[in-house]
């Protein structure tokens, strides 16, 4: 099933609330499902049909409490770094103010960054409390999956000697355009996954290239700290980010950025440098 979060502007059903509806083909059945609803599976309630050309899509994962980033996930990203592929994931964290929406512009400071980058991102969305799971039980802790950009300001990010501030300037965390669950990708592996800049298609591989499967991922982190319903786990990117190119190549004011995942869709933001 396909979950999309959006403001309801039907009056009848009283504009201006942020609900939850059910996406089948070009037609999207409203409910009044809350976050905490889907992830405990409660049994929608349908108030209403609309069209879902007419919606403009929310970030579908609202109130992580923790937003869990994998780092160097993919052979060819590592290679186009010049990095040693990790012997165990590399795992480190976005604020959750970084999040935002679908369609909403990806802002940064030119004072404070000049180097702007784009990750294309597969996001697990847990559904079941874990800790110390193994990888052959992990998949069924997840609710769901959902397409992440990990915007990341490349001279923060090595400047700083940690990533945490340049992976976590406001805007840097585009999730969306809906959140697909786990039955309906029963293999998270099997997954084609790119970027496009301005057109321009800049990364374009497959999750199966991850060098630590997502069923790794969990269970790996699940070995050091609590993962709770409705954590995000971003689980790296693919080779041809800009920083890999050369020249190098960074988002600039008034671009278009698109990560698309397969069965998920296109996750696109313009940008704005203040």
């Amino acid at each position: 099933m396909k979950w999309i979060r959006f403001v309801d502007n039907d009056t009848n059903r009283g504009a201006g609330v942020i609900r939850y509806g059910m996406v089948d083909g070009e037609e999207v059945s409203v409910t009044e499902h809350t976050f905490a609803d889907l992830l405990a599976g409660n049994e929608p309630t349908v108030i209403g049909t609309q069209e879902l050309a007419t919606i403009a899509a929310l970030n579908p994962v609202p109130t992580p409490g923790k937003i869990v980033a994998i780092g160097l996930n993919y052979l060819d990203h590592c290679r186009e770094t010049n990095t040693e592929p990790p012997k165990q994931p590399l795992v480190f964290t976005k604020f959750n103010t970084s999040l935002l929406d679908p369609g909403a512009e990806i802002t940064w400071s030119g004072e404070l960054t000049q180097k702007v980058d784009y990750e294309a991102e597969l996001a697990v969305v847990i559904g079941r409390q874990c800790r110390n799971v193994s990888e052959a039980d992990a998949l069924s802790h997840v609710f769901g999956y959902t397409a992440a950009n990990d915007v990341s300001a490349r001279d923060l990010q090595f400047g700083d000697g940690q990533w945490v501030r340049g992976k976590s300037l406001d805007t840097f965390c585009p999730v969306g355009p809906v959140l697909v669950t786990a039955e309906d990708i029963p293999d998270p592996q099997t997954l084609p996954i790119s970027s496009v800049l301005n057109g321009e298609v800049m990364q374009a591989s497959n999750t199966d290239n991850m060098i630590f499967s997502v069923a790794q991922l969990i269970s790996f982190c699940s070995h050091s700290f609590t993962l709770e319903p409705g954590d995000l786990i971003l689980t790296g990117t693919p080779h041809g980010v800009g920083l890999g190119r050369s020249p190098e190549v960074y988002m600039q004011n008034g671009d278009l950025i698109e990560v698309v995942i397969d069965h998920i869709g296109a996750l696109a933001n313009p940008c704005r440098v203040l």
